[in-house]
């Protein structure tokens, strides 16, 4: 296979722009719930550089969204800058946007689904954030190593990966061949980050050649289909096959067309016909790799078909996609996993559900995306509609769903990373971060190797702060502690984990964020000294920190600006740079049982303390 899609044009990216806001502008033009009641107990904790605020859980929300205004009668939703849904999965929320010491009023409403807009506003509270001393307000953070533990959750065993069919390209911008530098990108995502499985775009392109003409019509053709998929599972990986593009012998009007590679955005012509292919491609996966491994490979419908450069038909036309596709799957084999609606923004949710329970259509996840939040709690939409055996996955997730930004490069995405992870471990089965590498044809090739790509890692493969920040989260030990962080900004700018492993070996893994994308450089009155004590590992013990911040484990600080892609010589410096940074701080005597180490978290920040009992 070649390089089809080396250049991008003017009209790709201006329907693009066009369209892709349209999700967020609708949820933000919603109606009201009037069914869901007003939070209770909201109160706002002042600090430098922010405002905390917490509220108690109102039954049957899936979200909260945040409302700041200058006087208790004027208050709207609080845009911290995410370009997506304005919603958090629960308390607390702390805002970073204000002015020092200006009061402002707050109040916060419960969202039982996106499309139904949110309940009643709370009563106001007032507060304001602080000015910043000279040194930065203290973090202490408490560790026992012999307390109980729980099973740490893993939500990030899967990663997008845009289309897979660039396994197969030659050429690209890199110092390597594009297919073979995808490879090793995904490689290193299940090598490095734990990730299990790969969801990507486009696998019925005419590309991949599904649906070919045949003497009778058209004729279901699974080869490179299969031939890509078995690169995946050469890597480690496997797949979830994403139900889409619809191929052009199929499409009611193959003229309309999404991004560089043109997948095909329209409802099919017939039918009937749509529910062979899928069953027919289905057929032949489990006849090539058996029952029982395509069984362990989910099968999702279409992608954001709330979203008008993504679906050219009408919501309905969606479902009767879905509940044809889901049922020719099944028809396969009753045990096989299909989902959807793959919707933006959390879009669709409550209106999706009712159907698939109307007409009683197989669900066995429930697939989503959001980005610029942690992952709402969609058990509760699930739950109203006796839909609790349901997964919840979010298949689509990350930091900005707006390509060529400098936050997709940069450290501000790495504690977001790790604060999303961590609320998912309490509301989701899976959390999909969007994507594995730039190597990314959505709006053409990249145009420079710091171009904004929502890549964890660069063309030629180096890694940015928000890969390190998930293969820490991957580090981690087996088991989790208990962890008891006070002080400014405790729990919510500042959170974390605490793990054991198998050899007694402690790690904590804490981070310093906000959502607050004007803050993306980095505030100096948000930055926090972390002091842990650590007790229960005995008299001496060995102590490394690694970091990722502006000055450390960031690739970008290395690159040359003044040029779009490096030399030879540039590369291999880079290829160089590209590694963890890892302090040791040699070995360090308990005073009174107590491990102390003290250490400075900017924000945005992430570090791993790593405690291994005894001596050098």
């Amino acid at each position: 296979m070649t390089d089809q899609h080396a250049t991008t044009s003017t009209d790709v990216r201006d329907r693009w722009q066009a369209g892709a806001r349209q999700a967020a502008d609708a949820s933000e033009a919603a109606g009201h719930d009037d069914t869901l009641p007003a939070p209770t107990g909201l109160e706002a904790d002042a600090g430098v550089g922010h405002v905390t605020l917490a509220w108690e859980p109102v039954a049957g929300a899936i979200g909260y969204q945040v409302l700041r205004g200058h006087e208790p009668d004027e208050v709207s939703v609080l845009d911290h800058g995410g370009g997506d849904l304005l919603a958090v999965p629960r308390s607390p929320y702390v805002d970073t946007t204000g002015e020092v010491d200006r009061a402002y009023h707050y109040a916060v409403a419960a969202l039982s689904t996106v499309e139904d807009g949110h309940g009643a506003v709370s009563p106001t509270v007032v507060a304001s954030s602080t000015a910043a001393s000279d040194a930065p307000p203290r973090i202490a953070a408490s560790v026992d190593a012999t307390a109980a533990t729980t099973r740490l959750a893993r939500p990030w065993w899967m990663i997008g990966a845009e289309h897979v069919s660039q396994l197969g390209y030659d050429g690209g911008p890199g110092p390597d061949h594009l297919g073979t530098e995808y490879a090793a990108a995904l490689a290193r995502m299940h090598d490095e980050v734990g990730v299990t499985h790969v969801r990507a775009h486009a696998i019925l392109d005419d590309e991949n050649a599904v649906v070919v003409d045949g003497d009778d019509g058209p004729v279901v053709d699974a080869t490179t289909v299969i031939d890509l998929y078995t690169r995946l599972r050469t890597l480690g990986l496997r797949p979830v096959v994403e139900l889409g593009f619809m191929p052009g012998a199929l499409a009611r009007d193959p003229d309309q067309t999404v991004f560089t590679y043109q997948g095909i955005i329209s409802p099919p012509t017939d039918w009937d016909a749509w529910g062979r292919v899928v069953r027919k491609l289905v057929a032949a996966l489990v006849d090539h790799f058996g029952l029982d491994e395509v069984r362990q490979w989910p099968f999702e419908v279409w992608n954001e078909p709330n979203l008008g450069v993504f679906w050219d038909g009408t919501p309905a036309e969606y479902f009767r996609l879905y509940d044809v596709a889901a049922h020719a799957v099944k028809a396969v084999d009753a045990d096989l996993l299909v989902g959807g609606p793959a919707t933006a923004a959390v879009g669709w949710i409550g209106t999706f559900l009712d159907h698939v329970v109307a007409v009683d259509t197989p669900l066995d996840f429930l697939a989503t995306h959001v980005y610029g939040v942690p992952p709402l709690d969609l058990r509760p939409a699930l739950a109203a509609r006796g839909l609790d055996e349901v997964e919840v996955w979010w298949t689509e997730w990350g930091i900005t769903p707006t390509h060529f930004l400098a936050l997709n490069d940069d450290p501000f995405g790495a504690p977001f990373v790790l604060a999303g992870m961590k609320a998912a471990t309490d509301v989701a089965d899976a959390l999909s971060y969007w994507v594995a590498s730039d190597h990314f044809e959505e709006l053409g090739r990249p145009p420079a190797l710091l171009h904004g790509g929502f890549g964890l890692q660069t063309i030629g493969n180096l890694r940015k702060p928000r890969y390190w920040a998930l293969a820490l989260a991957h580090q981690q030990g087996p088991d989790e502690l208990p962890l008891d962080l006070r002080g400014d900004g405790a729990s919510g700018l500042v959170d974390g984990w605490a793990t054991v492993h198998e050899d007694g070996t402690v790690d904590l893994l804490v981070w310093n964020g906000t959502l607050d994308q004007s803050r993306a450089a980095g505030h100096a009155p948000l930055d926090r000294e972390v002091a842990l004590a650590l007790t229960g590992v005995g008299d001496q013990a060995r102590v490394s920190i690694a970091r990722v911040d502006e000055t450390h484990s960031n690739i970008t600080a290395h690159v040359d600006r003044d040029r779009d892609w490096p030399d030879a010589d540039g590369w291999r410096a880079l290829v160089e740079a590209d590694r963890l940074d890892v302090e040791d701080r040699g070995t360090v005597a308990a005073r009174d049982g107590v491990i102390e180490i003290s250490f400075l978290l900017p924000m945005p920040g992430v570090a791993r303390i790593r405690v291994r009992p005894g001596a050098d």
